[in-house]
């Protein structure tokens, strides 16, 4: 029978909530989750960081937080994961409970659930662990960085740290009976169109307008299925222009559109269609708009995988362990697919799928999120289930 301090486990959430720590700004997440673990007894020598952030576009104060423990008895190494970093909207949050939930203070910030519930059920499985005096096999504890600003602590990770973990589980989510077992696969759009400046009232025909070429583009994506929900025969996937700049002067022919877009699909040759059809559309929309002497504007098109999709066998031993242990503490865990991104996909491409699990987060990346404590302690129950092997 699993025994769990909830009071700590609540206080601890609240704790890790209320720490300043967007993309890129984790490292007081990060001294505070090393803190609790060496007072818990954890040594400084199984502690390390990382330098994914030196390899980020992004750069950042710190790299990802790797515990790497011996364990007290022979076993397949288990890896728990969760990310640190928060969206800006939670910056200054103050958490503060209502019953069974606990929201933010303030009507102006998200909470941050996501996924500071994640990094405290993962401390609070080693901490009950090691308070407890309880066995446990070899174990690795990872906190990303980045994960909100396209999973690249994930993707960036020195996975030789981790010490060739078997069993990976990753929390990041709302419902603990939830076990994510695949996730779709994602590319970046950076298009670039340069028109032609002209004066808009002396000379408009001697301009070439570049935000007419990019609603051809778009039009045409639009018109032909390639802009939303993407559906051709049995094939399904997604894409959306996210943002889109241009212009300084209602005087001025337009000559500058700068637009960021994503293509999703969890399979990797339909995702790849759809980034061809967006090229496609603005290669032939460039083409289509010229100028009176007949002069035409330029095309830069840059696509990168965010991350890509993966798929874990229900029948693996990783995904009947995280059911084994979901079921020992009263959940009812069911295997699912999602369409969002996970640390869980680069995860699976560094060679350790992980399977994802929620911890009470609701409407996240709103000023209406707020923390379920009854989801956030059974996610906290399975956790200690899967690092004491029990």
């Amino acid at each position: 029978m699993i025994r769990l301090n909830e009071d700590k486990a609540i206080r601890r959430v609240m704790d890790l909530i209320g720490i300043s720590g967007g993309s890129g700004q984790e490292q007081d997440v990060s001294a505070w989750l090393q803190k609790a673990m060496m007072e818990a007894g954890v040594p400084a020598s199984a502690i390390s960081i990382d330098t994914a952030h030196k390899k980020s576009p992004a750069g950042g104060t710190t790299g990802n937080l790797i515990v790497k423990l011996k364990g007290t008895f022979k076993g397949p190494r288990r890896l728990l994961m969760a990310h640190m970093d928060t969206v800006p909207l939670c910056d200054g949050c103050q958490p503060v409970r209502e019953g069974e939930w606990i929201r933010p203070k303030s009507k102006d910030t998200a909470l941050g659930g996501d996924n500071r519930a994640g990094c405290a059920v993962v401390l609070t499985a080693i901490l009950e662990t090691l308070s407890q005096g309880l066995d446990y096999p070899p174990l690795t504890l990872l906190f990303t960085v980045q994960e909100e600003t396209g999973l690249r602590g994930a993707r960036y990770l020195n996975s030789g740290k981790l010490g060739k973990p078997e069993l990976c589980f990753n929390w990041d989510g709302r419902d603990p009976n939830s076990l994510i077992t695949g996730a779709v696969g994602a590319n970046n759009l950076a298009i670039r169109i340069e028109g032609i400046a002209s004066h808009a009232g002396a000379h408009p025909e001697d301009g070439v307008n570049a935000a007419v070429v990019a609603s051809i583009a778009i039009a045409q994506l639009q018109k032909t299925g390639w802009h939303g929900l993407v559906r051709k025969g049995r094939s399904r996937g997604s894409s959306n222009l996210g943002i889109i700049h241009g212009g300084d002067a209602t005087n001025v022919v337009m000559p500058l559109v700068k637009i960021q877009a994503e293509a999703r699909s969890h399979d990797r040759k339909f995702r790849q269609q759809i980034v061809d059809a967006w090229r496609d559309a603005f290669e032939t929309a460039v083409k289509s708009v010229s100028n009176a002497n007949g002069q035409c504007g330029t095309l830069k098109f840059e696509e990168d995988v965010r991350y890509e999709a993966f798929r874990i066998d229900d029948n693996s031993e990783c995904v009947l362990v995280a059911k084994s242990a979901s079921e020992s503490v009263g959940l009812k865990p069911v295997p699912q697919v999602c369409d969002g991104g996970l640390d869980a996909n680069w995860m699976a491409l560094h060679g350790y799928p992980a399977v994802t699990m929620g911890c009470g987060q609701h409407e996240i990346h709103t000023v209406k999120e707020r923390l379920f404590i009854p989801e956030y302690l059974a996610a906290c129950k399975a956790g200690l289930a899967l690092a004491t092997g029990t």
